[in-house]
């Protein structure tokens, strides 16, 4: 009765322990695959955005240089542009929760989770 008892409780203890080192390496698993799909939609929106932030400069700069040519002197175009991304850069301020933060929150937990 004994030795049935033993034999019994090792080879529970066995099961316990193998099925702590599985759901260890599931979860380490899982974990891989979350960081991959949010580095991988990170660099994605990065390259974007980096695509969009070079267009947007050399726009400016044409803009700049077509307005102070209408304007009469080049540097008054760059006053008002540079007024027009001031006055931009304000309302984003403003509203920098609604447009950047709780949408980037939003798309994280939703990679996290899916």
């Amino acid at each position: 009765m004994e030795t049935i008892k033993s034999g019994s409780i090792d080879a529970l203890y066995e099961r316990i322990d193998t099925f702590g080192k599985t759901t260890l390496e599931l979860s380490k698993l899982k974990t891989v695959a979350i960081t991959s799909k949010i580095m991988t939609t990170l660099v994605a929106r990065m390259g974007l955005m980096l695509m969009v932030s070079m267009f947007l400069l050399l726009s400016s700069v044409g803009l700049s240089l077509y307005l102070g040519d209408l304007l009469g002197k080049l540097y008054y175009g760059f006053f008002v542009v540079g007024a027009f991304y001031f006055l931009t850069s304000i309302i984003f301020y403003f509203f920098l929760h609604k447009w950047v933060e709780k949408p980037v929150s939003n798309l994280l937990i939703s990679q996290i989770l899916d």
